[in-house]
């Protein structure tokens, strides 16, 4: 198996709320868009796509079980932009495996983990 790249998708109840969520306040860049689904890319091997539970034929999880994490080069310029963006991630903590974190939610409940 030879894979090329990753695509989580999160079906959404707050449709609007989490596609102008990851659109202006993370800023992820859109790769594909349609009325109630969008595939955002994050790297050359990775995606994160959103889906309208209402069109789509998977309900949503209300964030319960799910945390995505993302890798960044400077956990703190990473805490600035998400605050000045008024996301109001956690404070920096110290994650037992020795990495820098911060945690915040997108409008349907998922956890985001940011760490270097």
């Amino acid at each position: 198996m030879d894979i090329k790249t990753v695509n989580t998708i999160l079906y959404c109840k707050k449709w609007d709320e989490t596609a102008a969520f990851y659109k202006t306040k993370l800023k992820l860049k859109v790769c594909f868009s349609s009325e109630w689904f969008i595939e955002f890319k994050i790297n050359e091997g990775s995606c994160l796509s959103i889906a309208d539970e209402e069109r789509a034929s998977i309900g949503s999880s209300e964030g319960k079980g799910i945390t995505i994490t993302m890798r960044v080069n400077d956990i703190n310029a990473a805490y600035l932009e998400l605050t000045e963006a008024g996301l109001n991630p956690t404070n920096i903590k110290d994650h037992p495996w020795g990495a820098k974190v911060i945690y915040l939610y997108d409008p349907e409940g998922h956890r985001l983990e940011f760490w270097s």
